[in-house]
């Protein structure tokens, strides 16, 4: 199991650990250059204060990362970025920048997402981690399995889930939790709002079946439904045009499992219309470009036989 440490803002931390609620943040980095591949989803990253303070005052488990722009941010997590209202974020933001954001300027920023987030009382954080510089900024990552101080994250992280449980720090973990198909992708299971963030940057802003990257009607689209088992995983979802999305979902459109489109003749039938989709059919849809991330087969292939109209 890795881990990893971040250093939190003040005006961050104090604002997230006031609203409990707020179980899935946003740790966001004034600038977007640079992708954060310390953690694969499901591992913990834990929150630390920066010195003098140097404690760790919270933390959770690591959901995903995206480049967004501000408004995006705020669009998908609103307060759970640590702040009251878009401005202030700016405000926060633009602090940690050569410069202030400009007004009309929407830059884009760091998103590393954290969920099942908690906060220990303020007067009772835990100790600084080991071997944590008091030059290092932004976090630095551990590997449980070797680390000499093993001990210590393993208290850490019991602090965090607040119960007892056995947890062996050299093999991977997660919390549990329902999962379709195979048991040892849980891991990769996001947060609601982190879902659809991941899915928009993994398809490139660009709706998977009409290619359509007008950004407002872009939507996190589930394959298999939360009702029907399905979770928020990005090999779960596909980025779909608003009314590409109510038909893939009403089952009158459908991606094979081997990413071509399927749509119903009842589409036609039903209203006289359909024809920028029976163009498409039998052809291939946009998919990630790393297989982990692309849609399942069991999801597809559930969505073909209990939602799909054939016929």
């Amino acid at each position: 199991m890795k881990a990893y440490v971040g250093v939190t803002d003040g005006e961050w931390y104090r604002f997230l650990a006031a609203r409990p609620t707020l179980t899935e943040v946003n740790f966001w980095r004034p600038s977007g250059a640079r992708e954060f591949r310390v953690l694969s989803p499901g591992e913990p990253f834990f929150f630390k204060s920066h010195h003098p303070h140097n404690r760790v005052i919270g933390g959770g488990f690591y959901s995903g990362f995206a480049q967004l722009r501000v408004s995006e941010a705020w669009e998908f997590f609103g307060q759970a970025n640590g702040a009251a209202d878009v401005e202030e974020m700016r405000r926060r933001i633009g602090k940690y920048r050569s410069q202030p954001i400009a007004p009309g300027e929407d830059p884009m920023i760091g998103c590393v997402f954290v969920r099942d987030t908690r906060f220990f009382p303020l007067d009772d954080p835990a100790g600084p981690p080991p071997d944590f510089a008091p030059n290092i900024v932004q976090g630095k990552g551990y590997d449980l399995a070797v680390h000499p101080r093993a001990d210590y994250f393993q208290d850490l992280l019991l602090r965090l889930l607040g119960v007892p449980v056995e947890i062996d720090l050299s093999e991977p973990w997660h919390r549990d939790g329902p999962v379709y198909g195979d048991p040892r992708l849980a891991p990769r299971r996001l947060g609601q709002q982190s879902f659809q963030a991941v899915v928009l940057r993994a398809y490139h802003r660009r709706c998977a079946i009409t290619g359509d990257k007008i950004r407002p009607v872009l939507q996190a689209a589930h394959i298999r439904p939360l009702s029907a088992g399905g979770q928020h995983r990005l090999d779960n979802g596909l980025l779909l045009r608003s009314d590409v999305h109510t038909l893939f979902d009403r089952g009158y459109l459908a991606v094979d499992p081997d990413y071509h489109l399927h749509v119903s003749p009842r589409l036609r039938d039903e209203f006289g219309n359909g024809e920028e989709f029976y163009k498409r059919a039998g052809q291939p849809v946009a998919v990630p470009e790393h297989r982990i991330d692309r849609p399942h087969r069991e999801g597809l292939e559930w969505h073909l036989g209990e939602v799909f109209l054939s016929r």
